[in-house]
């Protein structure tokens, strides 16, 4: 055994044995969280969607020049590390290499290298580039970034030193295969060196490179850069479609004792997992419409703190002291952070790695509500109105008709046999302005000759509200009480012009035995347009907005029927909003924080409507009763009511519809 053979195994046994420490620490630490989750089903699908995401960077790619700089240097380590290991095993078997695969793919093998090699260090240097002059407000400033990016820098420029002076001192034939390590070469044939000089600078830094590649690995459990190992798996383990129902709560579960998350143990693997994951890139935080209106909320901030709190909080969970492990609302984690998320979901559909920031929110919101009675005093006359009304507001439920006065619509008491029945909401049932919507809509089923019937007062609230605010309970005595509803009737089509009620029926309702077909009314608009049933033929010479709602957009996907919708009406013409689709800004009343005061920053409907306001559109139409609201508000704050209208797409395809 030479020296550097017994240096290199005892080095690297130690770098090894350090980093494998670590990772066992990070394992034990995810089998410490007392929360349930099941993400091992569909793996065929899981494999697909993991191979697209991790190796082929779709995820990350979605931005496109922090995407290719990622995939770059993504790619480029996983060549690299071919090479890497190459050095290894001759390290310690001097005559052992890959070259036993053949001539013309090693030669290809070593181009790569070569080429990539170059192709990382760019890509790392627009990463300085962009964190250092550019600064994105989402980046922030990390020392782990930095310590990382000099990691990385160093490892690309040792590998082109060791290959250029291997080419010069030992003259290996395959050096026509790496043509940047040629032209380096090149350059450093000027130093007028002797060959063992050469052959000397290429062993130096090849140790340089190998320990510079030991040390990460040490580095890495601990680092930011943990998520080079965790989100290969988290990806795999995401959720395959966009549709998800928030988890519920098996209240007749006795051995349940803990209703929500208080401490971190109180979460799930896959939560840690989560936390392991984050790349701290920004792109959540970048699109989250508590942080842009000066909210204390950052999603960004709020993976970090929790992760912080799990390693605060790590010997105690490994213990499993789990009494003895500090409560998650603290220093950084504050009660206006948990209550500032408005669910839009923007944060999830932007991360790369595919980190649920909601469903954490939610079960923490759930802990205050359920078990510590600590919530915004504004909620407490919702949770009672649903209690005792079935709806967020202080009507009569009697009243819950008396927007189809004189339409002359069944109820399916009156045993109406129908094509669909109408959802009609709370927002649609007791609010004025939202009352017009339904009657219009409703006027266009008519006018289609579709076979409809409400529940009337037999509908209550779906219980979206009180989920989203953290009261489970009523949430679920609500639903149970929906599901004996529709299923007595045997319904099973459902359409709303609610995304909320649209998402909550859907995807929720499946826990409780309620398997409906659901349609959001944009969808059902478009369908009827499309088979000619509705036919809107007078001119609507108007510039329309449309704002996306957060729970038909991003919770489902609904992008393109609504302006489908729009694009129906003759001579209108739909522009977009400086933020669209994924992107769209929500309107601030998700969540539950339609019935919660916003004293803290700007507004967020305020600055949705702005948005809206720079398009120069006449009208800006929405498909949700919430949004409608907020936005409506928006443009009576900013003076705008007589210049812009604001409109659901069912009233501008009515208006056209004779």
């Amino acid at each position: 055994m030479t020296w550097q053979t017994f240096v290199f195994v005892v080095v690297a046994g130690l770098a090894f044995g350090y980093s494998g420490y670590r990772f066992a620490i990070l394992y034990r630490l995810l089998k410490a969280q007392r929360g349930k989750a099941n993400r091992l089903g569909h793996l065929g699908a899981r494999t697909l969607a993991a191979i697209a995401d991790v190796f082929g960077q779709r995820a990350v790619l979605r931005k496109r020049g922090p995407g290719i700089m990622h995939a770059t240097i993504f790619w480029g380590f996983l060549i690299i590390t071919i090479g890497t290991l190459e050095q290894f095993v001759s390290t310690i078997h001097t005559s052992a290499n890959f070259q036993f695969i053949g001539q013309t793919p090693y030669l290809t093998l070593i181009w790569l290298q070569d080429f990539f090699t170059l192709g990382v260090l760019l890509a790392v240097g627009y990463a300085a580039y962009r964190r250092y002059v550019i600064r994105p407000e989402g980046l922030g400033k990390s020392r782990d970034a930095d310590l990382v990016l000099t990691f990385t820098s160093s490892l690309m420029v040792a590998i082109l030193l060791m290959n250029g002076f291997h080419i010069l001192g030992d003259n290996p034939w395959y050096r026509d295969a790496m043509p940047v390590s040629k032209y380096l070469a090149t350059g450093l044939a000027g130093l007028g060196l002797s060959q063992e000089s050469n052959h000397a600078l290429w062993l130096v830094f090849k140790w340089v490179h190998m320990l510079i590649v030991l040390g990460f690995a040490m580095y890495i459990p601990s680092s930011k850069h943990l998520h080079v190992i965790a989100a290969g798996p988290n990806s795999f383990l995401k959720r395959l479609s966009r549709e998800k129902g928030m988890t519920p709560i098996n209240f007749e579960d006795e051995s349940i004792q803990q209703y929500g998350t208080a401490r971190i143990t109180d979460m799930t693997w896959k939560d840690g997992l989560d936390l392991y994951s984050c790349t701290e890139c920004g792109r959540c935080q970048d699109l989250c419409p508590a942080y842009n209106t000066q909210k204390p909320l950052s999603p960004k901030a709020l993976i970090m703190d929790l992760k912080e709190n799990l390693h605060r909080n790590k010997a105690k969970a490994l213990a499993g002291k789990y009494d003895e492990v500090g409560p998650l609302i603290d220093g950084n984690i504050t009660d206006d952070v948990i209550w500032a998320c408005t669910s839009c979901r923007a944060c999830e559909i932007a991360c790369p790695v595919f980190i649920e920031q909601t469903d954490k929110i939610f079960d923490i919101r759930r802990n205050l509500v359920m078990m510590e009675s600590r919530f915004p005093a504004e909620m407490q006359p919702v949770f009672k109105n649903m209690e005792t009304n079935a709806s967020p507001w202080a009507f009569n439920p009697s009243e819950r008709v008396n927007w189809a006065e004189g339409l002359n619509i069944k109820t399916m008491a009156e045993g109406a046999e129908i094509e669909v029945l109408l959802w009609v909401g709370c927002a649609a049932a007791f609010d004025d302005r939202n009352k017009k919507v339904l009657r219009a809509f409703a006027s266009l089923l008519k006018k289609a000759a579709v076979k409809f019937a409400i529940l009337g007062t037999e509908e209550q609230c779906t219980g979206d509200p009180a989920r989203r605010m953290g009261n489970e309970y009523l949430y679920q005595s609500l639903a149970k009480a929906n599901v004996e509803t529709l299923n007595r009737y045997n319904v099973k089509r459902i359409v709303t012009a609610c995304p909320h009620c649209f998402n909550t029926l859907k995807n929720e309702y499946k826990e409780f035995g309620g398997n409906y077909d659901v349609i959001h009314h944009s969808q059902y608009l478009a369908g009827l347009i499309g088979e000619g049933r509705i036919k809107p033929t007078k001119a609507f010479d108007e510039t329309v907005a449309f704002h996306d709602s957060c729970f038909l957009g991003r919770w489902n996907d609904v992008f393109k029927e609504p302006r489908d919708v729009i694009n129906s009406l003759p001579a209108a013409r739909l522009v977009e909003m400086k933020e669209h689709h994924d992107s769209s800004m929500c309107c601030g009343a998700g969540g539950g924080r339609m019935w919660m005061e916003e004293t803290i920053g700007k507004r967020i409907n305020v600055a949705r409507t702005e948005q809206a306001l720079e398009t120069k559109a006449g009208v800006v139409a929405s498909s949700c009763p919430f949004c409608m609201t907020m936005l409506t508000d928006g443009v009576k704050t900013k003076d705008m009511q007589d210049k812009v209208k604001v409109l659901d797409i069912a009233e501008l395809i009515d208006q056209a519809t004779p």
